[in-house]
């Protein structure tokens, strides 16, 4: 195998790894959580600055959008799946110009769009990938604040 294919592949498999670490870390950490602490009931490790308190969120990310009724929870999924599609939109586009900087210390980019003597920037799927991704994350970043955030 190519020494750069090789490494751009352990490099990947490091990344994976260290997300399913934090998957199976987050996962132990929840379980830990639901069977030692009380609902609602503070736990001080440092007074006045640091507390575990049991909390479940309805809501996204620090509580946003934890305040909508419930008929309308389905927003939350829907915005967690569109930042789930979003990172991984990020994720490839990113690994895949990374590939082409290991091989070639350059992108390669072969998409030119332009009108008459105008050119749009040549592109390829990983820009057009992470560009759709860093669009989507705003989107949810947009919507997921709170009415009462917004007021």
């Amino acid at each position: 195998m190519v020494p750069a294919i090789r490494a751009d592949r352990a490099r990947l498999a490091r990344v994976v790894t260290l997300a399913a670490v934090i998957v199976v870390l987050d996962q132990i950490t929840k379980l830990i959580a639901l069977s030692r602490l009380i609902l609602g009931t503070p736990v001080t490790l440092v007074d006045g600055f640091l507390a575990l308190t049991l909390v479940m969120n309805p809501g996204l990310a620090f509580g946003l959008l934890a305040g909508i009724p419930a008929s309308w929870r389905w927003v939350v999924g829907l915005l967690s799946l569109v930042a789930l599609v979003a990172i991984g939109l990020i994720f490839g586009g990113a690994v895949g110009n990374l590939i082409d900087r290991t091989r070639f210390s350059a992108v390669v980019d072969f998409v030119d769009v332009y009108v008459r003597d105008w050119h749009w920037p040549a592109f390829n799927v990983a820009d057009s990938a992470i560009t759709v991704g860093v669009a989507a994350l705003a989107l949810v970043v947009v919507f997921e604040r709170s009415p009462s955030a917004r007021a």
